[in-house]
């Protein structure tokens, strides 16, 4: 009964933001072909069952003429074309979407601690999403230090947020922008550490519970726009992309010297 409730309220929700979609186009994302900042965009917007278009390059060039093409505020992706605007900065695109398609709340207590949860898993997320860029002598350090984070600071911030809460959701008792980043994070640290929850019971369950809302599975498929994790040739093409020479390197595993 519970699951036909959680089901039923998401079927609710996404209804109406596809009647929504229905009276505009599909967004376009512009950014380079992988991951990056962009993931957890499409990751929003294929949660919330809205399709999209890419427009990806793959070059220093590409990226260049999309500079000199004057759409980019300050130069730098990703930018999302939706609703006639050009928006740029990845929180200020993913607040906007959270907030159009219902997945932002419904007061702004609510909003607060979607906020909280969203940029405390970022802080985790960055680590990640930067670790293939680490300079080869620091790989190891760099991902004990992620795994040691992940598994004593900020899971266990999400464990407790689900056992007090008591809702299959973090915040409220419907699907959110906060739910959707921490199963994108979640399933990041999986791909280094497969076991990386098995202190977790609850984080557990609510991964196998927020994977088969319909959405969420049908971009979880193989064949979904979702961009796999960078390799050894991809690496090499962001960082002629982006000009990175010497890669990533953290100091005191503090700080990132890398953005894209």
């Amino acid at each position: 009964m519970k699951d036909a409730v959680l089901l039923g309220n998401v079927f609710g929700v996404t209804c109406r933001r596809k009647e929504a979609l229905s009276m505009v186009g599909k967004p376009k994302l512009h950014y380079f072909n992988g991951r990056g900042r962009m993931e957890s965009i499409r990751w929003l917007l294929a949660a919330a069952g809205v399709e999209f278009e890419e427009e990806l390059f793959e070059t220093r060039e590409e990226f260049e003429r999309l500079i000199q093409g004057g759409t980019l505020m300050y130069e730098q992706v990703p930018m999302v074309q939706i609703d006639g605007m050009n928006l740029v900065e990845t929180r200020a695109i993913l607040r906007y979407l959270a907030a159009k398609y219902n997945l932002y709340g419904r007061n702004l207590q609510e909003q607060a601690w979607i906020d909280m949860y969203v940029e405390g898993l970022r802080d985790l997320s960055d680590m990640i999403m930067f670790f293939p860029l680490s300079l080869p002598g620091e790989k190891e350090m760099n991902l004990e230090y992620i795994l040691e984070k992940a598994t004593t600071r900020f899971f266990p911030v999400y464990e407790k947020a689900l056992r007090d809460h008591g809702q299959d959701f973090l915040v409220g008792n419907r699907l959110s922008w906060a739910d959707i980043q921490l199963l994108e994070v979640i399933l990041m640290a999986e791909e280094y550490k497969a076991s990386v929850l098995a202190g977790f019971p609850l984080l557990q369950e609510f991964k196998a519970r927020i994977s088969y809302i319909p959405t969420i599975h049908k971009f979880l498929q193989p064949g979904s726009q979702r961009k796999p994790p960078l390799d050894e040739v991809s690496t090499e093409t962001v960082k002629n992309i982006f000009k990175f020479e010497r890669g990533m390197f953290l100091k005191n595993m503090g700080t990132i010297v890398a953005e894209y």
